[in-house]
């Protein structure tokens, strides 16, 4: 772990969503940190020592999914498939809509799909394994699992505000965790998308999926992959309006979770990004950037990291 000193540093942006406003000043007490994401052999190990079984390893709760027929209740998780253009104009053509010549970015569904036997221990699907990808960081892995691991290594999440103070690594007002250029020198410095999202990958960064961990440079307090590679669950619950009302000081996050585009469904924050932000679409490898989901999903993007006082 690495040891974050305890500081100042204004939180949010004016540049990204508009949950990111307004920019306020936070003061944060010092905390240890994980110094990579949690990886596949790490998480192994808890798995090992007390039998956990992921969320997405367990069967579905019927009363969880009324008028869903049993046979379709199977353990999985939800993987990135992106479709063709063809595929795409071919639906478009059956709901009677014109062709399109790019796939549009409007509707995230296009390219996420539920896979059956997803889990981390197999991320894409029944077929795929974890084997050679030991040092990856551990995905397919919903806010209830990362809970259960940081419990049994005596650690917690961070609060969304010490993810962002520990993310900037005491760089001010940067709109990247190593500064204000995407690419300094031309370089990659963290696991994105680059090409056309979602269809065109050109792994300029060296990987079409996760990295293994530390494998790009550590920001300013020696942590790896603050941007890029999974997002990083945090305990805070999701609110769009939280900042207006934040505490000055360590704030934990509001009671309750709001989303405006799903008003029924409590969500908790995520940061950092993954191996599938593009500067065409979320940009979440930006510090400030802020994402969300229901406790209880797992994704084939999405991991986490500890803390601990």
């Amino acid at each position: 772990m690495v040891w974050i000193p305890s500081g100042k540093f204004m939180m949010g942006s004016t540049n990204g969503q508009t949950d990111e406003v307004p920019i306020h000043e936070l003061t944060i007490d010092g905390f240890w940190m994980d110094r990579t994401e949690v990886s596949n052999e790490q998480f192994e190990k808890f798995v090992k020592a007390t039998g956990y079984i992921t969320v997405a390893e367990r069967k579905p709760d019927p009363k969880d999914f009324p008028g869903v027929p049993e046979e379709s209740l199977v353990p999985g998780a939800i993987v990135f498939s992106p479709p063709t253009l063809d595929e795409v104009n071919k639906m478009r053509a059956e709901d009677g809509q014109e062709p399109v010549k790019d796939i549009p970015l409007d509707n995230h569904s296009l390219w996420w799909k539920y896979a059956p036997g997803a889990s981390w221990r197999h991320p894409q699907g029944t077929n795929s394994s974890i084997n050679g990808l030991e040092r990856h960081p551990v995905v397919q892995v919903c806010w209830e699992d990362a809970l259960a691991y940081c419990k049994w290594a005596g650690k917690r999440l961070p609060t969304e505000a010490e993810w962002e103070y520990a993310a900037r690594g005491g760089v001010t007002n940067a709109a990247f965790i190593w500064g204000n250029e995407l690419t300094p020198n031309g370089k990659w410095n963290g696991n994105i998308w680059q090409g056309k999202f979602p269809s065109e990958n050109t792994t300029a960064d060296g990987f079409t999926g996760t990295s293994p961990v530390a494998t790009f440079p550590p920001n300013g307090f020696g942590l790896y992959d603050m941007a890029g590679n999974v997002w990083e669950w945090c305990a805070d619950w999701y609110h769009p309006d939280y900042y207006a009302q934040s505490p000055a000081k360590n704030p934990p996050g509001p009671e309750d979770s709001y989303d405006p585009n799903e008003p029924g469904v409590q969500k908790r924050v995520m940061r950092g990004g993954s191996f599938l932000c593009s500067d065409v679409y979320c940009t979440g490898y930006r510090p400030s950037a802020r994402m969300k989901s229901s406790p209880d999903t797992a994704l084939s993007h999405t991991g986490f990291r500890c803390v601990r006082n």
